[in-house]
């Protein structure tokens, strides 16, 4: 089934399109334009006396103070433009002054020729292909002749009056060998324009860490110094490599928002500085520029944090307001909605124990005796056991002694055979008598419980007979 347009629709679209050519028609071309040019993204505004009214973005060629070139128109100047962002010249003006004054390149020496054609696209297409070229053979010119210069880009008119080529170097050296020598790899005239590592990057980068084109190969045109203080001031890391931009130099994003961290700072009060709080007075510990908290110890050892319009002189800051209970009778438990039910209380009944009863002591309760053991067994038993050493035949006591206690000691059944003597006999000087001299020991005395002498033997000496 075909697709016809209703009647109602057609009536509608013709009448908006005769309403738009009636708005264009009151409008006139614009009396000045700026054009944007170069690989150095230069400005001007330059006079435009053609019919046409171009819109923004529109590609002009202009005769500039370098030559003929392809220019990009930014924005009218003048309200009858045919755009809707327009701005007024004094608009641009003022813009220009707080972009850098004198320092900004805005030029006015020129003009605008006319609207570029597909004819002017294609021939600056092709120029933009051969720099590539341009810049290889200028570098090897400069290895043959020990320049030590970087070429870094070449570019090219489109009226072919001048090629201009941007070199990069840290010293002064002398490059008139080099003019000579591209001079004569072109018809026209070679410029040599020495530029910095900031000129570098916004001659051959594109994107920063942010994902954002370079600000100074986008919008940025004045590029003024950064010192380390900016970096320190808005808390950031001082790595280099995070801090650091394609150029290698500190990142100008960090001069955007300086001043306003400037204002934030002053309004902090210094370290170790005496000031009072809400909770009393203290000493400023450290302080936050984006919060405007300040960290303060109190004169008890606790460390607050206040906000700066909450500081005051010492002694003179109010007490902040007690908390109020937001527990209420007509609410439940604390931290909940639930309101209570309206009953009287629940009784417990309370239960009755009975007291407890404790066991008497029995005194008259007899302990079972036990038969009275013999002196020398309950003697022997209070007596630490220690180990004896066995005695061969003929030390210690003989047999049939009497030991303490009254027990007598019975003689061996199987006597073991006498040892030989031993080197030094009886008769021979420096023997041991019988056989074996015997042995001092010391025993420890013990007092017995019924306060009599201890020992095992009687005297402290040797191992004879116990004295009776």
């Amino acid at each position: 089934m075909p697709i016809l347009p209703l009647p109602q629709f057609e009536e509608d679209v013709q009448a908006y399109e005769a309403e738009l050519a009636a708005e264009h028609a009151k409008l006139k071309a614009p009396k000045t334009l700026v054009v944007r040019f170069g690989s150095m993204k230069l400005i001007g505004e330059f006079p435009y006396e053609g019919s046409v009214k171009p819109g923004c973005g529109s590609k002009v060629v202009v005769r500039t103070h370098r030559g003929t070139e392809l220019g990009e128109m930014l924005t009218s100047t003048c309200s009858n433009g045919g755009c809707g962002k327009s701005i007024s010249r004094q608009q641009m003006l003022e813009y220009v002054e707080r972009s850098g004054g004198k320092d900004y390149p805005f030029f006015s020496q020129g003009r605008v020729l006319r609207i570029a054609s597909m004819e002017d696209m294609d021939a600056q297409a092709a120029l933009e292909q051969s720099k590539h070229e341009l810049v290889r053979r200028a570098r090897d010119v400069a290895n043959r002749l020990r320049i030590g210069v970087k070429m870094v880009e070449a570019e090219q008119l489109l009226g072919g009056e001048r090629v201009i080529y941007y070199y990069l170097s840290e010293e002064r050296v002398d490059l008139r060998e080099l003019h000579r020598e591209l001079n004569s790899l072109h018809a026209g005239r070679a410029d040599l324009r020495q530029v910095g590592a900031r000129d570098e990057a916004r001659l051959v980068a594109d994107y920063e860490r942010c994902g954002q084109h370079c600000c100074c190969k986008n919008f940025l045109k004045v590029l003024k110094p950064i010192s380390m203080r900016s970096a320190k001031t808005q808390k950031a890391t001082l790595e280099p490599l995070k801090i650091s931009g394609r150029c290698g130099r500190l990142m100008c994003c960090l001069r955007y928002e300086d001043e306003t961290y400037e204002d934030l700072r002053k309004r902090l009060p210094p370290k170790k500085k005496r000031v009072g709080t809400p909770h009393g007075d203290g000493f400023v510990l450290s302080g936050q520029i984006l919060t405007q908290l300040v960290l303060v110890r109190l004169d008890g050892g606790t460390d607050v944090a206040v906000p700066v319009e909450n500081l005051a002189e010492p002694g003179s800051a109010t007490p902040p307001p007690p908390r109020e209970d937001r527990r209420s009778p007509d609410r439940g438990r604390p931290g909940t909605d639930r309101p209570m039910r309206d009953r009287p209380p629940r009784e417990r009944p309370v239960r009755e124990r009975p007291p407890r009863e404790r066991p008497q002591p029995e005194v008259d309760r007899e302990l079972p005796r036990e038969a009275p053991a013999e002196a020398g067994e309950a003697d022997g038993l209070k007596k630490k056991r220690r180990r004896r050493r066995k005695k061969r035949p003929g030390e210690g006591a003989p047999a049939g002694e009497v030991r303490q206690g009254g027990e007598e000691r019975p003689a061996p059944t199987n006597p073991r055979p006498p040892a030989p003597p031993r080197s030094g006999g009886p008769e021979e000087p420096g023997g041991e008598g019988e056989g074996v001299r015997k042995k001092k020991r010391r025993r420890r005395r013990k007092k017995r419980p019924d306060g009599g002498p201890g020992g095992d033997g009687g005297a402290s000496g040797g191992d004879g007979p116990a004295d009776a």
